[in-house]
């Protein structure tokens, strides 16, 4: 209980470091958890049983059926092979084209808010650094005005102080291994989408002229 009144009080006299501790730490973890189920939900999708299916359907002329069958799936692969059937029914010539466009914009959703993660991870332990710094001079202040020599209180006072310090470790690392993490992931779908489009490409283009 005493350390949790402790806490409590460095948090209330930290000022506005804190705040910004807290702020990106809600941040922090509320965008984990959000790219956690993102990244979840879209690489639940086989992609060599996805596309086998698709291109034994493109290959039959089911164009529509495979725009259908697209639907069914939420994954940037489906996304783009949706994008390059659309694009082959309304006998668009530059297929190869829209369909690297749309990597780009699937790529680019994919980074969507983990640029974030990797700022906090950088910035918020020298916000921690900075609480620690004002923290100390506050105390040393506090102690001149004061005339204490009390050695107590000015260890009192830096173990206040370097509590800024740890909580924006707090933050910093859970940030950054996750940032690392999801880059690792982006790749991966990255990857699979240039692979996806590599066999689309050819096939669509050999289909346009019988649809």
């Amino acid at each position: 209980m005493n350390t949790y009144k402790m806490l409590v009080t460095v948090f209330v006299n930290g000022g506005f470091i804190f705040y910004i501790i807290l702020v990106s730490s809600i941040l922090s973890f509320s965008i984990i958890c959000f790219k956690v189920i993102e990244f979840f939900i879209k690489s639940r999708i086989k992609k060599k049983i996805f596309m086998e299916k698709l291109i034994e359907k493109i290959k039959d002329g089911k164009i529509k059926d495979a725009i259908s069958f697209c639907d069914t799936e939420y994954s940037p692969i489906a996304e783009i092979s949706k994008i390059g059937l659309i694009s082959l029914l309304d006998s668009n010539d530059e297929i190869d084209k829209i369909l690297n466009r749309e990597v780009m914009i699937q790529t680019f959703k994919l980074e969507k808010f983990v640029t974030v993660l990797g700022v906090i991870g950088n910035i918020i332990v020298y916000v921690g650094l900075l609480g620690t710094v004002l923290g100390i001079i506050k105390v040393f202040s506090s102690i001149s005005l004061i005339g204490s020599n009390d050695i107590s209180v000015v260890v009192g006072g830096v173990s206040e102080a370097l509590i800024a310090t740890a909580a924006s470790l707090l933050v910093a690392v859970p940030s950054t291994v996750a940032y690392n993490l999801f880059l690792r992931c982006i790749n991966k779908f990255v990857f699979d989408m240039e692979w996806c489009v590599s066999l689309l490409e050819d096939l669509l283009k050999v289909n346009k002229s019988d649809v």
